[in-house]
């Protein structure tokens, strides 16, 4: 088939939108470049009835059937009446199912649309680890009242580690810094109290973990930064800024990243059990 002729007519189906198959079908067609394609989708066949009005379609137009259903009984259903009317039909992934199935020794879930939410999953991922980065360290206080969780606390409390862990599970997280000097941004108050959280420490911990900071950058250790009298008046101040917000706090002191991230995605859990039942 040349020129201007209308080409080898393909029906793609499939329970899920159907990408799978469609990029299988042009990558074939790629091959015979001397021919014309036209590939018609269909997307979201749940039932026989669906099925039927398209075994009909293909048996009049004389369309080959490319499919992914992977729920067996419309997967089993397509491949029958497909043979039973003599139409060309390939199920693509349908091998690679029995193939896994053998080789782990259990049955795939039957559920369509999995691919795709686990794209969803991994591009949700991928917006919050951009959002932690944009707003890290109090950078753009316009993106507190976009986050999911903002965390607040003084110089050297975990925040930025916690913010990137936490946004490895997919939530967006803001974060600032509590410094005397500077007033909180507005921002911060008009917050829900439950989606900010305080990281206070112990003193002598946090006068450790700069002085060994100031050491990594070359810097004498006798530096403000590290001096305990000023620690303890950031921490005096970042109380009362947590106190003033009303929010919850969490001591971050012997705590890995890891433990104090766990603490924080069981409360927002039970804050999310809680509003689903008013």
């Amino acid at each position: 088939m040349q020129g201007n002729q209308r080409g080898q007519l393909i029906y793609v189906v499939s329970d899920s939108i159907g990408e799978t198959a469609e990029l299988v079908v042009r990558a074939g067609a790629s091959q015979f470049d001397r021919f014309l394609f036209d590939v018609q989708k269909y997307p979201y066949i749940e039932d026989k009835e669906s099925i039927d009005e398209i075994i009909a379609s293909a048996k009049e137009s004389r369309a080959m059937i490319v499919f992914t259903l992977v729920i067996p009984e419309l997967n089993a259903y397509i491949t029958k009446q497909a043979a039973l009317h003599g139409i060309p039909a390939l199920d693509v992934m349908g091998p690679l199912m029995n193939t896994l199935q053998g080789m782990l020794k259990e049955p795939p879930t039957g559920k369509p649309g999995l691919v795709r939410r686990l794209d969803e999953e991994y591009f949700r991922k991928v917006d919050a680890i951009e959002f932690a980065v944009k707003y890290d360290d109090g950078r753009d206080p316009r993106g507190l009242l976009r986050a999911d969780v903002v965390l607040i606390g003084v110089s050297r409390t975990s925040k930025t580690p916690l913010s990137m862990y936490l946004a490895n599970k997919r939530l967006k997280v803001a974060n600032v810094p509590l410094v005397p000097e500077v007033e909180p941004p507005e921002e911060l108050f008009q917050l829900p109290v439950e989606r900010c959280i305080g990281l206070t420490i112990n003193p002598e911990q946090l006068n450790g973990i700069r002085t060994e900071r100031l050491k990594a950058l070359g810097l004498t250790a006798q530096a403000n930064y590290a001096n305990l009298e000023r620690i303890a008046e950031e921490l005096a101040y970042s109380k009362r800024i947590i106190e003033r917000l009303g929010c919850t706090v969490i001591d971050v002191s012997n705590k890995a990243v890891e433990e104090t991230a766990n603490i924080i995605l069981e409360m927002i859990r039970k804050n999310n059990l809680r509003n689903e039942r008013k």
